[in-house]
């Protein structure tokens, strides 16, 4: 797969470049992102093992599931562990999900841990996972098999 982006020049530039091949519905940019043989695990835990899958992956999700959304960095962070080593998390809100069983799904808020390193064309992406914020919430638990976002706080 030719890589359809310009070279990346900074850790930061990972999550911004995701939002825009996302918001193009270009799924072979957004996979273009990633290592050949990187690792992605969504919000729901489905893990892809290679730029292959992540393409495949969200090349459904940008057509089915997404195909009107918008998705917008609001806060980077970049922690370097190396000089071309480092972790990015990105706090991102996700609007216009697709309608499903007549309901309309609400903004979401999120945060995408990226770990990248550079390259001799530049920072590319080793691993990513991608995590809801649940406001009010600390933890999941599972409940006659349906999971749901809890609050121990508010018990005792």
């Amino acid at each position: 797969m030719m890589n359809p982006n310009p070279p990346i020049t900074s850790p930061e530039e990972i999550p911004v470049r995701f939002a825009e091949a996302w918001n193009e519905r270009d799924a072979a940019k957004l996979a273009a992102l990633f290592d050949e043989d990187a690792d992605f695990v969504n919000v729901v835990g489905i893990w892809w093992s290679n730029r292959e899958e992540i393409c495949k992956a969200h090349n459904y999700g940008l057509r089915v599931i997404f195909n009107e959304s918008d998705l917008k960095v609001t806060k980077t962070k970049v922690k370097f562990l190396a000089d071309a080593i480092a972790t990015v998390h990105a706090r991102m809100r996700l609007k216009g999900q697709t309608t499903i069983d007549n309901i309309k799904p609400g903004m979401r808020f999120n945060i995408f841990t990226f770990v990248v390193h550079k390259t001799e064309n530049g920072w590319s992406c080793a691993a990513a996972q991608n995590t809801d914020i649940i406001p009010g919430k600390e933890t999941n638990l599972v409940e006659g098999g349906e999971i749901k976002a809890a609050d121990y706080r508010k018990s005792t």
